[in-house]
């Protein structure tokens, strides 16, 4: 089969390796024939004479725009830090399209657009609903030949949205996910992830918590009941096992629970020293606000160890106070990093409040695309992902960062912070004190530990 291709601005070979032979190509086409040259039957990677085409590459790049498709909770549990995250996508493509000098320090080649094209976009809500989601993205990629897709706050979503990915050639760039499983067994060739998760936060938490609480205490772990839950649960009690921590017990609860009391009386009567909320979303503040209700924090120490955006500000400052959180940005890191003080600025100047960690996730995820698109000097996804793999430090806001090729996971630090009470806060979003920013490449595991297996190009 031949497919021809016209009025392309941007052309590369493919490389002979991935060409097919004559004679394959005499045989695909005797199938097609045989069934009739259905539409159907028409893969997303077919070859020219001299040219590979991969999902939407090159017809999604051959004007003077490319498209994006952004799909993330607006509405539900997890609507409010979805919120925070869409505009973080949105900053960064603005800054993208008017060359701003702050994404400039991040992707040093860009001057407007990506490769000198304006970025369109759209938003979908996914409601963190996985079958929601792949529909949406599924449109934007089959009706708006989106050449790159994003967004997520629910790790299942995101575990969704990869293996749709790999399947249509496109590259996805995930907001939050703490899933082991996304850059572990459910990794694919098209995605990349930015934020820490479950592994980074455990290991980077739990010698802090060993400092502050000592030896052979008791857990009392609250656990959503799904992949992001369940994996967070595991690195943690596996990180503290080592220091003679024993589980009293570990209460799962699903996504979106509209009442924690039954959970909360199990705890208080569980006799742990130290509950570990993994909630995330208004399920954390729900889980937070009844625990202080059921007396469980006036028994126990809390500690959050996937830090929900705006925790701090929901519950009350109050109730976060002394609490240990890890995290993978907080705006105070402006005092450390020139681009962090440069992307608080912005974001602040645009929507009034400081920036959350999903907005951060999100500006970055749009910037690193751009960079890792500049380098490549194409929009083919086989030349970007290699550009991703090849592992050239970055700039970013918390210092420099880089992919590793063999499982698209960002080597990026994860920040420890301590909830500060009303009477320690020196303006109205002074909620946490950082106590740590712990370099990443000691925390993570071996590429291969949690089954990740990437997948083919094309």
């Amino acid at each position: 089969m031949v497919v021809q291709i016209k009025g392309v601005q941007e052309m590369k070979h493919a490389p002979s390796s991935l060409v097919p032979s004559r004679r394959h190509l005499l045989q695909a086409g005797a199938g097609l024939l045989g069934g009739g040259l259905l539409q159907s039957a028409l893969p997303r990677t077919a070859f020219a004479a001299d040219q590979m085409t991969v999902g939407n590459w090159p017809a999604g790049a051959s004007g003077s725009t490319v498209f994006v498709g952004i799909c993330l909770p607006r509405t539900g549990t997890y609507a409010v830090p979805g919120e925070d995250e869409l505009k973080g996508y949105e900053l960064a493509i603005e800054h993208l399209n008017t060359g701003d000098a702050l994404i400039k320090k991040i992707s040093p080649h860009t001057t407007k657009g990506v490769l000198g094209k304006e970025v369109k976009y759209e938003v979908a809500d996914s409601q963190a609903k996985p079958n929601v989601a792949v529909q949406a993205q599924s449109r934007f990629i089959s009706e708006n030949k989106a050449m790159m897709i994003g967004g997520s706050v629910s790790s299942a979503v995101a575990v969704a949205v990869n293996k749709l990915a790999q399947r249509e050639k496109v590259i996805y760039l995930p907001g939050i996910t703490g899933s082991n499983d996304t850059t572990g067994k459910d990794c694919v060739r098209y995605s990349f992830r930015q934020c820490f998760y479950a592994q980074t936060a455990a290991a980077a938490i739990t010698p802090v918590m060993v400092k502050h609480y000592g030896k052979n205490k008791k857990i009392a772990f609250l656990t959503p009941d799904y992949t992001y839950g369940h994996t967070v649960r595991q690195s943690m009690q596996d990180a503290l096992a080592k220091d003679g921590w024993t589980v009293a017990t570990n209460q799962i609860a699903p996504l979106g629970a509209p009442d924690y009391s039954s959970y909360m009386l199990n705890i208080a009567n569980s006799g742990a020293d130290v509950l570990i909320n993994i909630n995330f979303g208004n399920d954390a503040i729900l889980s937070i606000k009844q625990a202080k209700q059921f007396g469980v924090l006036d028994k126990m120490k809390l500690v959050v160890p996937y830090n929900t955006p705006f925790l701090a500000r929901d519950v009350g400052p109050d109730l976060m106070a002394g609490v240990l959180a890890a995290t993978d940005f907080w705006w105070t890191l402006e005092d450390r990093y020139p681009i962090a003080k440069g992307f608080v600025a912005a974001f602040e100047k645009k929507y009034g409040y400081k920036p959350e960690w999903g907005a951060n996730s999100a500006y970055m995820q749009v910037a690193m695309w751009a960079d890792m698109v500049e380098t490549a000097k194409t929009f083919d996804p086989v030349s970007v992902i290699k550009a991703y793999e090849a592992g050239h430090k970055i700039e970013s806001t918390v210092g420099e960062v880089w992919f590793r090729g063999s499982d698209h996971q960002l080597v990026r630090p994860v920040i420890i912070e301590r909830g500060k009470g009303k009477s320690e806060m020196k303006s109205p979003d002074d909620y946490y004190e950082i106590l740590e920013v712990v370099p990443g490449g000691p925390l993570m595991q071996k590429p291969d530990a949690f089954g990740c297996k990437l997948g083919d190009y094309s």
